[in-house]
């Protein structure tokens, strides 16, 4: 969640039954009811999503040497996962990113290493949740204790994919430990719109005259299915619902694209007073999370592929929503990764070959993003891989 693009510092016991039928299908109950020409196109999308099916995160990145490169770049001997293009800080998300990697690797060493961090550095709170942000040239390296809710759904998404990976049972208590709070804590059901908080403080509407404030980013839908089985006391089939929902009225100026931070006051989300309303960098992530889910319906990408099918040169655009202009370009190839899943999950393109290679010299962010989206098409579109 940190990164330079936004600093939330700015802003200021049994383990549950498995999920139901309902909550695990959910990555196809995409809520209201499409056109019929639409359910015509949403009927093939999901059938090619459907047929490949999820597999297992263990073991699913099938890219060792990608794996030793990365974790010789960004993981310390102690299991800090540091982001090079944000001053060598850490945060909640980089742990939680590095943590599903290295299920994906099948790596339990390098897993360890980094929960172990994660406890000892960010578990300094009253609840379950972790401080966001480590910086190494601060003592203590937490001064800003507020949570972020993306890295907290990313530790417990891999320590549920940890538990079962490993038959380790004490991953399972933990990962229940952080799912039942970011449930309790940063998730508004008695909201009309259900907005996830992106954390505990600033974003409400007692902290902000327009909040709550959301960042659809954070919604991560793979995750879902897998926290209710360890806190099906949670209604996560209700949270996947409330973002896509979101995502379909979000769709501002001519590219139709969301915003980074969405005020959620009105019936009408609006892009959030005192944040450029651009779609950038943390809103990218957004279409690999619906590919990831296997959320291939239409609706929901439609705004993404047309504005990444028409670039001109390499690397994704930072789009001012107002206009729809471009205003910027990120640049590393790390990025264009999720330009080549979104085009796989949605027309079952073929990934091209620097697909399979990812960069050994780009930040920690991009990086993170091309294993990311690495994983995702082996668990999901092993088609567009050739396989």
């Amino acid at each position: 969640m940190s990164r330079t693009r936004v600093c939330l510092s700015l802003i200021i016991a049994l383990l549950s039954a498995p999920a139901s039928a309902e909550t695990a299908a959910i990555s196809h109950d995409p809520g209201p009811a499409a056109p019929p020409e639409m359910r015509r196109d949403q009927t093939v999308t999901e059938r090619r999503a459907s047929a490949e099916g999820p597999s297992s995160l263990f073991n699913a990145l099938g890219n060792a040497p990608a794996w030793l490169t990365y974790k010789a770049r960004f993981v310390t001997d102690q299991g800090r996962v540091v982001d090079t293009g944000n001053g060598q800080i850490s945060h909640s998300e980089g742990q939680g990113y590095g943590m599903l990697l290295a299920v994906a690797a099948g790596d339990r060493d390098a897993f360890q290493r980094i929960w172990n961090w994660t406890r000892a550095n960010l578990m300094v709170r009253d609840d379950s949740l972790l401080a966001w942000r480590w910086e190494p040239d601060k003592r203590p390296g937490v001064a800003d204790t507020n949570n972020a809710t993306d890295g907290d759904i990313l530790v417990a998404w891999a320590l549920v994919e940890a538990a079962d990976a490993w038959s380790d049972m004490s991953y399972r208590v933990a990962a229940r430990r952080l799912a039942v709070d970011i449930g309790r804590r940063t998730i508004l059901f008695k909201t009309a719109s259900q907005p996830l908080l992106p954390g505990m403080s600033g974003f409400s509407a007692e902290d902000r005259a327009d909040g709550p404030v959301a960042n659809l980013s954070y919604w991560i839908f793979p995750a879902f299915p897998r926290l209710a089985t360890v806190a099906g006391e949670i209604d996560w089939s209700s949270v996947t619902r409330s973002g896509l929902d979101l995502l379909t009225k979000a769709q501002f100026g001519p590219a139709k694209l969301p915003t980074e931070w969405i005020s959620m006051r009105d019936a009408a989300p609006k892009p959030a007073a005192g944040f450029p309303a651009v779609f950038s960098y943390n809103a990218i992530r957004i279409p690999l999370y619906l590919a990831w889910a296997g959320i291939t319906d239409q609706r929901f990408h439609a705004a993404f592929s047309q504005s990444w099918s028409a670039r001109e040169r390499s690397g994704l655009p930072v789009i001012n929503t107002s206009d729809g202009q471009t205003i910027e370009w990120m640049q590393e190839p790390g990025y264009d990764a999720l330009s080549a899943l979104e085009a796989c999950a949605i027309s079952g393109e073929a990934v091209p070959s620097s697909f399979m290679t990812p960069a050994r010299t780009e930040n920690y962010y991009p990086a993170t993003l091309h294993l990311l989206a690495l994983v995702a098409a082996q668990m999901r579109f092993k088609a567009c891989l050739g396989r």
